[in-house]
């Protein structure tokens, strides 16, 4: 099922460049989303309406689009106690990791005696994509609205495609309270980026925008950059095994599996230079998808995008996962702690045979939204700082301004700006 490459061999190595990907959208998906978007700006509520009826077989009006806030309190208060218990674990873990990564304003002074520093604010007017297509994501609500939360943004503005009838689901609905969203559009696809791009009659536009989503998302996001700041471009799921005869065979191909469950565009791919635990996984992966309820779509997703990676040694291992960059880096090696010191494009790493990725994505605490399609190489995982704005701050006093401005004249002497030195110096006379 899982497509084997030997990458000790001429014709694996030719499979592994094909394996490397770099996320570029394609030409119909581009005119598709920029038509989508031109008529999302020029019409407003409308287009969107439209297009919800179209992509999502739903019948909305202006006064429908949002999800009052007395439904989001009435879905927190109708979950089982013990579902509230578990998503408060997750959400304490989230909000303390992102507490630990909040950048702090500050303030020192120069060679020449000026106070500078840097002030740190959260963003007023955020918008978060959560998907909501084939399954509700309840942990992506919790891993992102909660670090705009936490970074102090006033307004979080949640879109989430809805069903046919409207209804957007109540545990996610429920997680959107808890994690502190302060409005939910039941709108999803090209459609709700755009609204939170240019804005509508019903919904003001953001400053910057979040979230996961498919490939019209993506692009979406990608072709709005520039009127609004954008988190970054996350696709389809991956994750990458990366292990040594240590490994467990069984443990190994439920992570992938778990990872394939993310359907069309997922990617579950083992690298490990032991041919025994390569043939150990793929039985075990045949074995497991037996029991599990989306066998037909699991499946293909392992037909078309597993790999079991058969390397050389170690090093050749480490040097395809980095030129892969998974979005999540699973490694299961004896020296864990000299391997992960030489991993550089990994989204995220889970060290040892004990850490499921499955805890990463609901509950450790780091947001589980990540770069895919190769953008770890240049891209970070999404943390609470970017829901902050940066400002620097320059203040100088007179005796500051008497050591500048004769090195400021100087340097605009070098440029051929006069003004720029003249603005300093005036201040001597």
């Amino acid at each position: 099922m899982m497509k084997l490459i030997n990458a000790t061999t001429r014709a694996g190595l030719g499979a592994l460049k094909k394996l490397n990907r770099r996320a570029e959208p394609e030409t119909s998906t581009r005119e598709t989303v920029a038509a989508v978007l031109a008529d999302i700006r020029a019409r407003g509520d409308v287009a969107v309406i439209e297009y919800t009826r179209q992509f999502d077989r739903a019948e909305l009006s202006p006064a429908s689009l949002g999800v009052p806030a007395a439904a989001l309190a009435a879905a927190w208060k109708k979950l089982p106690a013990a579902t509230k218990r578990v998503l408060q674990a997750s959400h304490r873990n989230v909000a303390a990791f992102a507490r630990a990564g909040l950048r702090k304003s500050w303030s020192r002074r120069n060679e020449q005696g000026a106070r500078v520093g840097e002030i740190y604010q959260g963003f007023d007017r955020v918008g978060l994509y959560v998907p909501g297509g084939t399954a509700p994501l309840v942990s992506t609500a919790i891993m992102t609205v909660t670090l705009a939360k936490m970074a102090g943004c006033r307004e979080i503005v949640v879109t989430t495609p809805c069903g046919s009838d409207g209804s957007v689901n109540s545990s996610l609905l429920a997680a959107l309270h808890l994690a502190g969203a302060t409005e939910v559009w039941r709108i999803g696809g090209i459609q709700a980026i755009g609204a939170l791009a240019y804005g509508t009659q019903s919904i003001r536009p953001v400053a910057k925008i979040f979230g996961p989503g498919n490939k019209f998302v993506i692009e979406a996001k990608r072709q709005v950059f520039g009127l609004v700041a954008v988190d970054q471009l996350p696709g389809p799921s991956e994750v990458m095994v990366l292990a040594d005869e240590s490994g467990n065979p069984a443990w190994i191909a439920a992570d992938l599996v778990a990872q394939a469950e993310h359907g069309h565009g997922s990617q579950a791919v083992l690298v490990t230079p032991s041919r025994e635990l390569a043939d150990a996984v793929a039985r075990e992966v045949a074995v497991q998808l037996k029991s599990l309820s989306r066998q037909e779509s699991l499946a293909h997703a392992l037909k078309t995008g597993g790999f079991i990676v058969l390397a050389a040694d170690m090093a050749q291992a480490i040097t395809i996962a980095n030129d892969y960059a998974s979005e999540h880096l699973s490694l299961i090696v004896k020296d864990s702690r000299a391997v992960v010191r030489q991993i550089t494009t990994a989204g995220a790493i889970f060290i040892g045979n004990h850490s499921p990725v499955a805890v990463g994505d609901y509950l450790a605490g780091p947001s589980h939204t990540l770069p895919t399609g190769g953008a770890g190489k240049s891209f970070a995982g999404l943390t609470v700082d970017q829901f902050q704005r940066r400002t620097s701050v320059v203040q100088l006093d007179a005796a500051a301004i008497r050591k500048s401005a004769p090195l400021v004249k100087v340097l605009s002497d070098l440029e051929g700006l006069d003004a720029h030195g003249r603005s300093a110096m005036i201040r001597l006379e």
